[in-house]
C-alpha cells in the first residue's frame, strides 16, 4: 500500500484466532523484502473452519509509524471484518497454505473484501 491507499486491514478468511503477536522493530520502506522480518509488524494467525491455518501480517513503513489491531486471541472472525489499521506506506503480508491455488498475480492491484487473492484446499 501506498501513502495514497486506505489502511484499513480486514480478515482473510473466517475462522477464530489463534493468536496475535507484536514485534517491535525498524520503519524501513515497506516495499523491501527486508520489511517483512525487520519492521514494526504485528502477526494474528487465524484457524477456519476445516482447520487451515491462515496468517496476516500488517507491517509499518517508513512513514507509519503505528499499528493499530482489534483482533484478539480467541475471537470469531468473518471474512472481510476490518481487524486494523496501519498509518501511511505500510503493507499486508498473507501466508497461506503451500497447497493453496492463487488467484491474483504479482503486480495485481487488489482491493479489501472484494479480491480473491487465494482458494484454500482443505
Amino acid at each position: 500500500m501506498n501513502v495514497f491507499n486506505v489502511h484499513s486491514n480486514r480478515i482473510p478468511v473466517p475462522g477464530t484466532v489463534k493468536s496475535v503477536d507484536y514485534f517491535p522493530g525498524q520503519f524501513v520502506n515497506a516495499d523491501l523484502d527486508k520489511a517483512s522480518t525487520e519492521n514494526e509488524r504485528n502477526a494474528i494467525v487465524i484457524e477456519t473452519a476445516s482447520g487451515v491455518l491462515v496468517t496476516a501480517v500488517q507491517v509499518a513503513g517508513l512513514v507509519a509509524r503505528r499499528i493499530l489491531c482489534y483482533a484478539k486471541a480467541g475471537d470469531a472472525v468473518d471474512k472481510g471484518q476490518r481487524y486494523g489499521f496501519i498509518r501511511f506506506g505500510s503493507r499486508v503480508d498473507v501466508y497461506l497454505p503451500p497447497e493453496s491455488v492463487p488467484k491474483v498475480a504479482i503486480g495485481d492491484k487488489v482491493s479489501a473484501s472484494s479480491t480473491i487473492l487465494a482458494e484454500l484446499v482443505a
